[in-house]
This record gives structure tokens, sequence and C-alpha cells, in this order.
């Protein structure tokens, strides 16, 4: 049984990762056998947020030479999360024909990503 921890390996922070997360989409580097359940699961559970979709990417590792000796930078597999951002109370029909309303105790942004919003 893999835990959170082991899922989510940290954060992938790029240019272009900071501006995607103004608009609630966060990328991570995670363990490369984790499935997209496995992945959502994890999110919401370390970060107490409600996961709209998951988006995988395996990535290969670049060519790097240092002189003569040729070789490859690490191999990894990037998991883009899209976050609810407006986490608005679920209403539903009660018991009676009442509607009921329960407020939904997500937050609307990953504070501990990796850089200050």
């Amino acid at each position: 049984m893999k835990t959170a921890q082991d899922i989510i390996v940290r954060p992938h922070i790029t240019e272009r990762s900071t501006t995607e997360a103004a608009k609630g989409r966060y990328s991570f580097v995670v363990a490369p056998d984790a499935t997209k359940p496995e992945i959502r699961q994890a999110v919401e559970q370390l970060f107490s947020v409600k996961v709209l979709s998951v988006n995988t990417v395996n990535c290969d590792g670049k060519m790097k030479r240092m002189g003569v000796h040729v070789g490859r930078t690490p191999a990894f597999k990037k998991a883009v999360v899209t976050i609810d951002t407006d986490p608005s109370p679920a209403t539903y029909q009660a018991k009676g024909g009442r509607t009921a309303s329960a407020a939904r105790k997500y937050k609307n942004s990953i504070e501990e990503f990796g850089f200050g919003q």
C-alpha cells in the first residue's frame, strides 16, 4: 500500500507552472507507477482540496555532456492537477422536499506548493 507521500514526490516548479497555479493547475513530480486515481486521492488527502482533473505525462531525460562524457538526466513522471478554485456549498433535496446545503471544507489554493502567490 502506497502512502500519499510515496505518490507525490515533489512540486514541479517552472515559469509555466507558476502562471498556471494562478488558474488552479498545479504540477507535481509523481512516482512512475502512480495512476490517476491514486494521484487524485493523494493530492486531496495532503492539501485538503477538491481535484477536478488529473493529466499525466512521462518525461524523458535530456541528453547532457561534460567534455567527452555523454549521459542523460533522469526520466520522471509529471502530473498536472486541476483543483476547484470556487468550492461553493453543495445543495441537495432533503427529506420532505426541502432544499438543504452542506458547506464544503475544501481550500481553493495550495499554499504549500513552493512559492508565494
